[in-house]
């Protein structure tokens, strides 16, 4: 009995034995990777590295069309009319910092302000009148023709020509008094909307009409298109207007006024007849002109500055 216990107890261990070295191997298999069902998975020379170029080249394409270029919102349509339509930004520091030397001269908040009900219709059309009739003793060889009556200039050819040298007569006083009628309008408007007395601004160079077309571009004075700051390009400019004398879609494409924000989005103007934009000059404002793709586009750049100095006075009939 006892012998066959002994033997009993032998057999036992050696199952037992047996079984631990099963488990044993199926765990290590367990932690073997697996073949694929169908076959090794390729690699690639330097995999890290072309992986995390991966990462980032979607990471670039998602940034590319969540920018400013991809995003763009209107903010008067031309088929619209707004009424005092605002929009407030950061003043930039520069910007401020230049105006504290001008009591009363700070804007209450710097930002723009589209009216259509301070000029009227017909004045807009009277001044568009005014316009051509100037412009018909030159023009551009280029798409943008400028003229100043404050200074007498005059696009011509690659240059600027003094349009009262080539007719002294050009403009009658009704064309003076309507002018100077419409400039106050919207001089006192930007005083109002910017929170800054009238008498603290001033008129300043350049105030001007512009034609712009598609012809294509024969000199810098031409290319009209480029990003730019008033305030940089214009030392004395603080504040900036511009009233549209015709219509964006019927009488011209293209050529929309486009502010590039800092939040990557481009807020656009659809030009309007009698249409009155204003807005601070400093790089709170960066914007441009879309390039006119057909007809013609007609506009008044009126300019203000806070320092006296570098006031101007209005055009008026010779003596």
């Amino acid at each position: 009995m006892r012998h066959i216990k002994a033997s009993e107890r032998l057999t036992e261990k050696k199952v037992e034995k047996k079984l631990h070295a099963e488990k044993k191997s199926a765990s290590q298999d367990e932690d073997k990777p697996k073949e694929p069902k169908y076959g090794p998975m390729p690699t690639l020379p330097n995999q890290r590295l072309w992986t995390r170029g991966m990462m980032v080249g979607g990471a670039l394409i998602v940034l590319m069309f969540t920018s400013g270029k991809g995003r763009e919102v209107t903010i008067a349509k031309q088929a619209e009319t707004v009424q005092h339509k605002g929009q407030h930004v950061h003043c930039s520091d520069d910007y401020t910092k230049e105006l504290q030397q001008y009591a009363g001269c700070v804007p209450e908040q710097c930002g723009r302000v589209i009216t259509d009900g301070l000029v009227s219709t017909k004045e807009a059309k009277d001044m568009l009148q005014l316009a051509k009739k100037g412009m018909t003793l030159g023009g551009s060889d280029g798409g943008a023709t400028i003229l100043d009556l404050h200074s007498g200039a005059l696009s011509k050819g690659t240059a600027f020509v003094n349009v009262y040298s080539l007719q002294p007569n050009l403009l009658t006083p009704q064309d003076y008094k309507l002018y100077k009628t419409v400039r106050t309008k919207i001089h006192h408007s930007v005083a109002h909307h910017f929170g800054v007395a009238a008498d603290l601004l001033h008129l300043t160079h350049p105030t001007f009409f512009s034609r712009l077309t598609d012809i294509e571009a024969k000199s810098p004075n031409d290319e009209y298109w480029h990003p730019h700051v008033d305030k940089e390009t214009y030392e004395a400019f603080h504040y900036t207007s511009l009233l549209y004398l015709n219509d964006f879609g019927e009488d011209f494409k293209g050529g929309r006024f486009v502010f590039v924000d800092q939040d990557h989005t481009n807020r656009t103007v659809e030009p309007k007849r009698g249409r009155v934009s204003m807005f601070t000059s400093g790089s709170e404002n960066l914007h441009y002109v879309e390039k006119v793709s057909s007809g013609e586009r007609y506009a008044l750049t009126v300019s203000f500055t806070c320092n006296i100095e570098a006031a101007i006075k209005d055009p008026a009939t010779p003596k």
